[in-house]
C-alpha cells in the first residue's frame, strides 16, 4: 500500500481585486443574510428603460401550464403496483394510486410522514419506525376495462376516467394541508362506493424479519362516528401517542385527514378533525392548492432537448415538494409513501443526503427538512453519543426516526461514525446557497463543531507523526479497515476546513481553531493503491460496492477535484475501479458516477452512466412512475439523478460558478433560469447550437463572484444599469466580477444575443412516464 500525498482543493475564492474593483462587493459582509428573491428595483437608462432585460416567455400561467402539460405522467393501462401508479403528497400526507391486488378496485394509500412508533428500546427498524395508517378503496359496480388518467404537475392533481362494464367513473384527487380530497362522479350504471381499511400499526420491516425479543404489538384500532357524519379511526400506541384518521363524504367529494400526536394520547383526534373543517369542499381546497403549486414552480426553470429526461427532471421537483417541506419530518427512505419495506426509517449514511441535493439548484430551499431536523434535534444528537463524550460531541447512528434518535458507535470498534458530519455537508450547502447567517450560526457551526469533536477524541499520532483514526466502517462495505477509513478521513478534513471558514465568517475566535489547523496539517493522507482510493488502511477496494463512501473526497466534498491537475489520474483510476467491479451496483451507483464525470467536464460519459439508471435491462432501473425500489421503496436515487443533471448544467463548488460545464454533446440547446448557485446567486443562461449565448447572474447576498463562463472571444460584461462591470481575469477561463447584492450582470461574447428565456425544442422524443 502507498499513501496519497495530501490533496487540497481550492479554498473558496475571496478574490481581492484591489483598486480595480472595490465597490459594494468588496465591502459586503461575507455572512450577510440571504436577500429577498423578488424583482429588485434596477437602475434604468435616461429614457426610463433598463438597457437590457431578459424576456421570459415563461412569465404567464398559460406558458407554464402548457410546458408542464408536456411533462405530465399518463396512464392508459391500470397500474397494479405502487411504483407504477400516480402519487400525491404535501410533505406530510401521501397517497399512491394503483389496483387493489386481485380485485377490480382502486387503492388510494393513506400514509403520513409523522406517523411512527415511539419505543426507542427496539431500534429504528421496529421501535421508532414509520407505521402504516391505511388505505381507501374505490369499488366500482362493474369490471374495470380501461383507464385514462393524467397526473398534472402544474396543478399537482390526478384527473381521469375509469371505464367499467357498468359505466364510467370520473375522478379527481389532490392532497393539500394534510387533507386528501377526492371527487368521483358516476355515469351509466356505475356507482361510487368507498371503503377505508385501517392497517395494523406494526413495522413494515416485518416483511424481512421477526420482531425483536420483548416487542409487543400495538393495541387494535377503534372507530367512531361524529354527529356530522365524520368517521374516525383511532390507533393508540403502546409507547404512547395516537394516530387518528378522519374522513367524511359529502355528495361526490371524499375528504380525509390524518393526525398523529405524541406523547398526547388524544391530540391527534382533534388535529384530524380540524384539518377537515378547514377544507369545506374539494373546490375550496383546490383553489388554495393550485395557488401554492403555481407560485412554487415559477421560482426556476430548466429545459433541455431530451423529452424523457426533461419530463423525469420536472417530476422529481414535483416529487420532492410532495414529500418534504422545511419544518416537517425529514424524508424516510420511502418518503411519505410507506409500503412494505425493510427500511421504514431515516437512513443517514447516504439516503438522506442524496434526497435533498436537488433542491438547491432548483431554488427551493423551503423544502429543506434536513436542515430544520438537525436544528430542532440538537439535544438528541448529543444524547446519541456515549455518555463520556456528551459534554462536547454529537452524532447519529445509521438509521433513526424523524427525531434523529439513534445512538452512534465509537471509533476503534468498527462502527459507522461519520454520518452526522456528512448530513451537515447538506446543511452547509443550504447555507452556501442562501448565505443565511442564522443557519450558519445556529445550526451548521455548533453541530459540526460537536460532530468533529467526537472524531478528535479518537485521533492519535502514529510512529510516522501523522494523526490516525482507529477502525471505523465505510458505509456498506463488508470489510472494516484496521484504521484510517477514507470515508471518515474525508469528512474530518472537510469538517475542520469548514469550521475554520465558518468561525471566520461569524467573527468567532474559537479556542479549537488551532486544533482544527493541526488536524489539517497532520492528518494521515488518504490510503491509495495502484487502483486508486482504498476503503482504508490495508483495505483495498476489492469487491463490488454500491456506495461511493470511499470516494467522498472526490464527490460531493470536492476536496480532491479536477481543478487539481496532480489529482486527475488518481480520480480517474478510482472511478474506473469502482465501476469495474460489478454485481453490487444500484441506481445511485450510476447517478454518483454521472456526477463525478460531470466534475471532470465529460458530459458524454456522465450521461452514459446516468442512462444506465433508466435502462430497463439494468438490475435496478427507474420505475414507470419515476420511483425506485430495491428490497423496498428507496426514494433517494431518482432525486439524485436530478442532481446529476444539475451537475451537468451548472456547478458552484470551490467558490467558482461553472456554467454548462458538462453538457452532453447531443444537447445542443439548453435553458437555465434562476438556477441557484453557492454564494446565493441566481444564474440564467442559454445555450444554442452547442454554444453559450449569454449568462445573467443576480446576486442575492453580495458574495464574491467568480464565473467560469465557457465563452470564446472578447467578452461584454454589463451591469443592470448598462455600465461595464469591474472584472479581473483569474485564468483558466474564470472571471471575477464585482457584483453587489441585489444587482445583476450580463455576460456574453460578440454582439448582444436575443436575451430570451424559453423552452428548447425537443430533439430526442420519448414516451410519457406512467403507463401511457
Amino acid at each position: 500500500m502507498t499513501s496519497q500525498p495530501e490533496q487540497h482543493s481550492k479554498v473558496p475564492r475571496r478574490v481581492v481585486l484591489g483598486t480595480a474593483l472595490g465597490g459594494a462587493a468588496a465591502a459586503a459582509l461575507p455572512g450577510t443574510a440571504h436577500a429577498e428573491e423578488h424583482e429588485q428595483q434596477m437602475p434604468s437608462d435616461g429614457e426610463g428603460r433598463r438597457p437590457w432585460r431578459l424576456r421570459d416567455t415563461m412569465s404567464s400561467d398559460g406558458a407554464w401550464a402548457g410546458f408542464l402539460r408536456g411533462q405530465d405522467l399518463l396512464w392508459a393501462r391500470l397500474p397494479t403496483l405502487w411504483y407504477e401508479g400516480p402519487f400525491l403528497g404535501d410533505g406530510l400526507l401521501g397517497s399512491m394510486i394503483y389496483q387493489e391486488p386481485d380485485t377490480h378496485r382502486i387503492r388510494l394509500t393513506v400514509q403520513h410522514g409523522r406517523v411512527q412508533d415511539h419505543r426507542p428500546q427496539f431500534g429504528s427498524g421496529w421501535g421508532t419506525c414509520r407505521l402504516p395508517v391505511g388505505h381507501l378503496t374505490l369499488e366500482p359496480t362493474g369490471t374495470i376495462t380501461a383507464v385514462d388518467w393524467r397526473l398534472s404537475l402544474w396543478n399537482a392533481e390526478l384527473t381521469g376516467t375509469l371505464t367499467t362494464t357498468a359505466g364510467t367513473l370520473t375522478l379527481a384527487a389532490l392532497i393539500h394541508d394534510e387533507v386528501l380530497a377526492v371527487r368521483v362522479t358516476a355515469d351509466g350504471g356505475e356507482q361510487v362506493t368507498w371503503t377505508f381499511h385501517p392497517e395494523e400499526a406494526v413495522s413494515p420491516r416485518k416483511i424481512s424479519e421477526a420482531p425483536p425479543s420483548g416487542y409487543t404489538a400495538n393495541p387494535p384500532w377503534t372507530t367512531r362516528t361524529s354527529a356530522d357524519g365524520t368517521e374516525q379511526v383511532l390507533q393508540p400506541l403502546t409507547g404512547g401517542g395516537q394516530t387518528a384518521t378522519a374522513y367524511r363524504r359529502t355528495g361526490d367529494d371524499l375528504l380525509l385527514s390524518v393526525g398523529h400526536s405524541h406523547p398526547s394520547d388524544t391530540a391527534a383526534e382533534a388535529d384530524s378533525l380540524r384539518n377537515l373543517r378547514r377544507a369545506a369542499s374539494y373546490d375550496v381546497l383546490r383553489r388554495r392548492h393550485t395557488r401554492w403549486w403555481h407560485a412554487f414552480y415559477r421560482k426556476s426553470f430548466v429545459s433541455f432537448p431530451d423529452q424523457r429526461l426533461q419530463s423525469f427532471h420536472w417530476i422529481q421537483l414535483y416529487k420532492v415538494a410532495s414529500a418534504s417541506r422545511a419544518g416537517g419530518p425529514v424524508m424516510a427512505t420511502s418518503g411519505p409513501w410507506l409500503e412494505p419495506t425493510p427500511w421504514p426509517a431515516v437512513w443517514w449514511n447516504l439516503n438522506v443526503q442524496l434526497e435533498y441535493w436537488l433542491i438547491h439548484g432548483f431554488n427551493h430551499l423551503e423544502l429543506d427538512a434536513l436542515a430544520t431536523t438537525v436544528r430542532q434535534n440538537q439535544e438528541q444528537l448529543i444524547a446519541n453519543v456515549p455518555a463520556a463524550y456528551r459534554a462536547d460531541s454529537s452524532g447519529v447512528g445509521r438509521s433513526s426516526d424523524m427525531f434523529a434518535n439513534r445512538s452512534v458507535g465509537q471509533p476503534g470498534t468498527g462502527a459507522e461514525t461519520g454520518d452526522l458530519t456528512w448530513a451537515l455537508h447538506n446543511v452547509w450547502l443550504s447555507y452556501r446557497h442562501s448565505m443565511d447567517q442564522s443557519l450558519l450560526r445556529d445550526t451548521v457551526f455548533p453541530v459540526l463543531r460537536r460532530a468533529i469533536n467526537y472524531y478528535l477524541h479518537f485521533l492519535s499520532p502514529g510512529s510516522d507523526g501523522k494523526l490516525h483514526l482507529p477502525s471505523t466502517l465505510s458505509p456498506e462495505y463488508p470489510v472494516v479497515p484496521p484504521q484510517d477509513t477514507n470515508y471518515d478521513l474525508a469528512l474530518i478534513r472537510w469538517g475542520c476546513r469548514t469550521l475554520i471558514e465558518a468561525a471566520e465568517r461569524l467573527g468567532i475566535d474559537d479556542e479549537l481553531t488551532p486544533r482544527w489547523q493541526e488536524v489539517l496539517a497532520r492528518l494521515t493522507p488518504y490510503p491509495v493503491d495502484d487502483n486508486g482510493f482504498m476503503i482504508g488502511a490495508d483495505t483495498p477496494y476489492a469487491q463490488s460496492h454500491r456506495h461511493y463512501s470511499h470516494l467522498l473526497m472526490v464527490y460531493p466534498l470536492y476536496l480532491v477535484n479536477w481543478d487539481q491537475p496532480e489529482s486527475r489520474d488518481l480520480i480517474m483510476k478510482s472511478m474506473v475501479r469502482w465501476h469495474a467491479l460489478t454485481g453490487a451496483h444500484r441506481g445511485y451507483s450510476y447517478t454518483g458516477a454521472a456526477s463525478m464525470y460531470a466534475m471532470t467536464g465529460d458530459g458524454d460519459t456522465a450521461i452514459t452512466y446516468l442512462r444506465k439508471f433508466f435502462d430497463p435491462a439494468t438490475r435496478y432501473p427507474c420505475r414507470p412512475n419515476t420511483h425506485y425500489t430495491e428490497a423496498g421503496p428507496v426514494i433517494e436515487t431518482p432525486l439524485s439523478a436530478s442532481q446529476s443533471l444539475h451537475d451537468m448544467f451548472c456547478q458552484s463548488w470551490g467558490g467558482v460558478i461553472r456554467v454548462f460545464p458538462a453538457v452532453p454533446t447531443a444537447w445542443a440547446d439548453l435553458t437555465l433560469h434562476n438556477f441557484r448557485a453557492q454564494g446565493a446567486f441566481l444564474v440564467s443562461a442559454v445555450r444554442k447550437a452547442g454554444e453559450t449565448r449569454f449568462i445573467r447572474i443576480r446576486s442575492l447576498a453580495g458574495e464574491p463572484l467568480a464565473l467560469r463562463h465557457g465563452l470564446d472571444g472578447p467578452l461584454t460584461v454589463l451591469l443592470d444599469d448598462g455600465t461595464p462591470a469591474r472584472t479581473q481575469d483569474l485564468g483558466d477561463g474564470t472571471l471575477a466580477i464585482d457584483l453587489a447584492r441585489g444587482r445583476e450582470v450580463l455576460v456574453h461574447s460578440g454582439s448582444r444575443p436575443d436575451l430570451v428565456i424559453a423552452p428548447v425544442t425537443v430533439t430526442e422524443p420519448g414516451p410519457a412516464w406512467g403507463l401511457p
